[in-house]
């Protein structure tokens, strides 16, 4: 095996242009690197009054530090909301919406699970885009409180109990409402009927979806997670769920937190995104591309359906033509956000491109003065490295094959917060260039950065870089519903 080599862990930029490892601790010192609107989180709030209540005591709670009573370097106290961000957050919503206890349960009990689901959501989504079209106050951000009830019977493959259950009133089945998907009903009322069945079964994405249209901006949350002074024991810890849910809302409502401190000028990455879509035709998918900038933002871009998927491999590839389409619209938002191409091009997938796709790829791009790179990254579970003590190896380790092969493990033991966040021994990153040249010793450090780029959660690092992370999750909003022509949208509307 190639010699190992260990990559130090990977500053990012905070206030003052400071530089740091863990996230936590620069927003504790520094501040965030952008700081948000003068007025604070301006938000919206839709759930049950209970859980409008609660949340209420969250954001009164997060005023002050929120303190675990075992403290460390992993589970660091979280100062203060207004103490972290510099702007304030107050407990008073610019606009409440409570759904009553007794539409909810109506709803949510229904046996039929699309049927289920889409009345549940509608519950929501309709108060939201009524409230938005109706009220003077702006919304910058929806939170949506949900109780345990929403969490645990509006997801796929969940069933409610025989003793809950509510008989659904569908005009239709699922079976017949599949039919018509493709022969149209000659009645209308029948086509009206099926609309329900287009959407997943799944009560997060399919509420991102329907309100993606109309750019509103989400952040849920279920009850049981905001209730810090009375968290389960299977709970993450109350400081932890604070910086993470605390940062995502800061995001989304126009601050950024932090940037990657070592990333290179005018790179771009983009990360292929596949989903199977419920058309009856197996191979048929959709496919996006979510483009990251050197200045952290980031931006989804939905291509084309198209027969994208092969069922006998399990892998997803683009014709020549599609994916010159997909790079293409990256690159010109690209071009308008900078005035100038970039000088490199990262393409990011979990599965190796193909020559067609290659050839695509390149066509979208000028080649004279942007270098193409095609990267495939996937988990690979079978090398396994052991520590010679009671901890595993340390994040950041790597063994560089050759030219176009490297492993690199992006869990492991940190100096920095004294443990490793895992169970079991960690599993490298296989990572193959199969499309262009770049020099593997930065293509490895770069994919190291990129995993510190997840503002949806705030820890030291995570296993995955952005570029994939939330690759099925963006996928699956893609396809949780009709699929409509969808412009490009910042990353922050798929979180």
């Amino acid at each position: 095996m190639p010699e190992l080599i260990w990559l130090p862990e990977p500053k990012i930029l905070v206030g003052y242009n400071q530089q740091i490892e863990d996230p936590r601790d620069g927003l504790t010192l520094f501040g965030p690197l952008d700081r948000g609107q003068t007025y604070g989180v301006r938000y919206g709030v839709i759930g049950t009054e209970a859980g409008i209540a609660l949340l209420k005591q969250f954001v009164k709670r997060i005023q002050k530090p929120v303190v675990d009573i075992k403290v460390s370097a992993f589970r660091p106290p979280f100062p203060g909301f207004e103490t972290v961000y510099g702007v304030p957050w107050t407990p008073n919503p610019a606009v409440e919406i409570v759904i009553s206890d007794h539409a909810l349960a109506a709803a949510v009990h229904i046996d039929e699970p699309h049927q289920r689901v889409y009345k549940t959501v509608e519950l929501y989504s309709e108060e939201i885009l009524r409230s938005k079209d109706r009220e003077e106050s702006v919304v910058d951000l929806w939170l949506v409180v949900v109780t345990e009830d929403v969490y645990k019977y509006c997801r796929p493959m969940s069933r409610v109990e025989k003793s809950l259950r509510i008989e659904s009133d569908a005009a239709l089945s699922a079976k017949s409402a599949k039919l018509y998907r493709n022969m149209p009903s000659l009645f209308s009322e029948d086509n009206e009927a099926a609309k329900l069945y287009e959407y997943e079964a799944h009560f997060h994405n399919q509420l991102k979806a329907r309100l993606l249209q109309n750019r509103v901006l989400t952040q849920i949350v279920r009850e049981v997670n905001i209730d810090l002074d009375n968290l389960p024991k299977y709970k993450d810890s109350p400081s932890a769920i604070a910086w993470s849910l605390c940062n995502g809302i800061y995001y989304k409502t126009g601050g950024r937190p932090w940037k990657i401190g070592t990333i290179r000028e005018g790179v771009c990455y983009i990360g292929i995104v596949f989903k199977k879509d419920h058309r009856p035709d197996p191979q048929s998918s959709c496919c996006a591309a979510q483009m990251f900038l050197d200045s952290g933002d980031g931006i989804v871009f939905r291509g084309n359906v198209g027969p994208w998927y092969t069922p006998n491999t399990g892998d997803y590839h683009l014709t020549r033509d599609a994916a010159k389409h997909l790079i293409s619209i990256a690159l010109e938002s690209y071009i308008q956000y900078h005035k100038c191409a970039p000088k490199e091009l990262f393409i990011h997938g979990t599965t190796r491109f193909n020559a067609e796709e290659w050839r695509g790829f390149q066509q979208a791009v000028n080649l004279d003065e942007t270098n193409l790179v095609g990267v495939q990254i996937r988990r690979n579970t079978d090398l396994k490295v052991y520590g010679n003590d009671d901890y595993p190896i340390l994040r950041g380790l790597a063994s560089i094959v050759d030219d176009y092969n490297a492993y690199l493990w992006t869990n492991g033991y940190s100096p920095r917060i004294q443990t490793y966040n895992g169970k079991e021994v960690p599993n490298p990153l296989k990572i193959e260039i199969c499309g262009g040249k770049a020099d593997m010793s930065t293509v490895v450090q770069d994919i190291l950065s990129l995993t510190k780029l997840n503002y949806n959660t705030c820890i030291l690092g995570d296993g995955i870089p952005v570029t994939l992370r939330f690759a099925d999750a963006i996928g699956e909003i893609l396809t949780a519903g009709p699929i409509g022509s969808q412009p490009p949208l910042p990353f922050k509307h798929y979180i």
